[in-house]
């Protein structure tokens, strides 16, 4: 690693952040053992007064650093104390801090950097009539805060950077990490274009499933979401039917990427669509598991034997409940996480880091000569 230091390194784990950031701690101290430091965290914290207003506290100096600020906005297993009430904290208040932080920092450090691994109000991303631009507005209030660099990963629709193009945005993938973990859970699988198959849940999701199935070397198919236009629940069109378009999955495994789960819906009736159509076995990639409506039609899949295993990042909150059950494989990002701030800490490039290609296919080629027993 190049010694050009932007800045001596500052981390921020927010909130419901400690476990992820103790952990790309641990790895940037191994990497970094000369400098000596105990550890990278500052010591910072965000506390509520009994009416629910809050304020951010950093008992630590920021002046010259690089800080790094860790922000999960989806973490409802955070609390605190209202009125004498335990209320969960929203996307909204994990925002507020996240602003409230950056205030204290008080424009001191040398630069700013925001890691949120998935965009608040991420899906409210376009304009369909008289709505807000909640996601634009979000990313433009935090640059003009001060923040230089925002990275995220998996974004829902990553063009909505066009709102500060003069800023630093990167989209990070977890291809790699995702197919990683699969062929550890099942080291007998065959991934070619005779016993797998990339499906894309909707049309939404396409440039992700293009991207595995043209690495992998995988036919790919998609579904086409009929919305009833003319109802609104939950915020959302609801969706009257999944129609496959597509190449047989009869007899192939299917791998079903998305950049979520929220309630889960959906990807059972693709599943189940899949299965009645002669699908082996169904995993899914979900960057970020949110399981809004819990675990139990999921569970019900799982015994139904529509869905073999879902995989999704530890970049967000994962319940106690979701972790324990068995059709549930984490992937840890953090090491990839430590990766992306050391090499931005130390100013290089980190393209290397975001280009997974040649790193999947060193994992499917020793994935392969271990099928063959090379």
């Amino acid at each position: 690693m190049n010694d050009q230091i932007l800045g001596d390194l500052s981390i921020i784990g927010m909130r419901g952040c400690e476990e992820f950031t103790q952990e790309v701690d641990n790895y940037l101290r191994e990497w970094r053992a000369e400098d000596g430091v105990e550890t990278y965290i500052a010591d910072a914290t965000c506390p509520r007064f009994g009416s629910g207003e809050g304020k951010a506290v950093i008992r630590d100096s920021q002046r010259g650093k690089d800080v790094f600020l860790i922000c999960d906005c989806f973490n409802h297993g955070v609390t605190y104390e209202m009125y004498g009430k335990t209320v969960p904290m929203s996307p909204d208040e994990h925002f507020q801090d996240l602003k409230r932080l950056i205030g204290a920092i008080g424009g001191k450090a040398r630069r700013v950097n925001v890691i949120m691994p998935m965009l608040y109000e991420g899906r409210q991303h376009k304009r369909s009539g008289r709505e807000s631009l909640d996601c634009a507005l979000m990313l433009q209030e935090i640059v003009n805060m001060g923040v230089s660099n925002i990275l995220t990963f998996d974004a829902h629709d990553p063009r909505v950077q066009n709102s500060i193009p003069l800023h630093g945005f990167d989209n990070c993938r977890t291809s790699y990490q995702m197919l990683k973990a699969m062929v550890r859970e099942y080291p007998d699988l065959h991934i070619d274009a005779d016993n797998m198959m990339i499906v894309s849940p909707d049309e939404g999701g396409m440039v992700k499933c293009m991207y595995y199935a043209s690495i992998l070397g995988l036919e790919l198919g998609m579904f086409y979401k009929r919305r009833n236009y003319t109802v609104l629940v939950n915020g959302k069109n609801p969706i009257e039917a999944h129609e496959y378009l597509g190449k047989s999955v009869k007899g192939k495994d299917v791998i079903v990427v998305d950049d979520m789960i929220s309630s889960g819906d959906s990807i059972i009736d693709v599943a189940a669509q899949l299965k009645a159509k002669g699908a082996r076995r169904i995993f899914v990639f979900a960057s970020f598991g949110l399981f809004c409506n819990g675990l139990e039609s999921m569970d019900k899949a799982y015994e139904e034997g529509i869905i073999s295993r879902i995989f999704t990042t530890n970049l967000i909150y994962r319940t106690p409940e979701l972790l324990s059950r068995e059709w549930y494989a984490e992937v840890n990002m953090c090491k990839f996480t430590a990766l992306l701030i050391n090499t931005m800490n130390h100013d290089q490039s980190i393209h290397p880091l975001l280009n997974q290609s040649e790193r999947i296919h060193k994992l499917m080629n020793a994935h392969s000569a271990a099928l063959s027993g090379n």
